[in-house]
């Protein structure tokens, strides 16, 4: 079994020390999607939720949330971000929130990318609360990652 890199010799949580680590080219994408119903749906497609804007707000939140990411998770580097594309994506049963993340470091953006995807569906809870409470978020998930000691990872369809 792979030994945890974030405790200390008696179990505690600790930073890791990326000091002697190769500054790599590195990009993750994460997803998320926010289960709604057709009513719900037919609102934001028409951009007429009494909030404003959905979609528009949601990537917003999603880029800022990828770049705040380090003062949001305790042991989390912060990162030279270089690009952050966060796409929301209206599908029959809900939207889709994907983020990627780009950035030249020492170590990877998995963190960033999980960060903005879970905060542009926070968002769009937060923006369509108001017509569905129970508008339900589910399936965050790492999709893509590359760079780095472990290469490149990609979730299978």
């Amino acid at each position: 079994m792979p030994k945890l890199t974030h405790t200390d010799r008696k179990g505690k949580a600790r930073m890791v020390d990326i000091g002697a680590k190769p500054v790599t080219r590195r990009e993750a994408e994460a997803s998320c999607f926010v289960k709604l119903g057709p009513q719900t749906l037919r609102l934001v497609r028409a951009n007429r939720v009494a909030k404003g804007d959905v979609l528009g707000t949601a990537r917003l939140a999603g880029i800022q949330a990828a770049k705040r990411a380090f003062e949001l998770i305790p042991l989390t580097h912060p990162l030279p971000i270089e690009s952050v594309d966060v796409r929301l994506e209206v599908l029959k049963t809900g939207v889709k929130a994907v983020c990627r993340v780009a950035v030249e470091a020492k170590t990877g953006a998995e963190m960033e990318a999980l960060t903005g995807a879970a905060l542009a569906a926070l968002t769009v809870y937060d923006m369509v609360k108001g017509v569905e409470r129970g508008a339900e978020i589910t399936r965050l998930r790492l999709d893509f990652k590359s760079g780095g000691k472990s290469g490149v990872f990609r979730r299978k369809a």
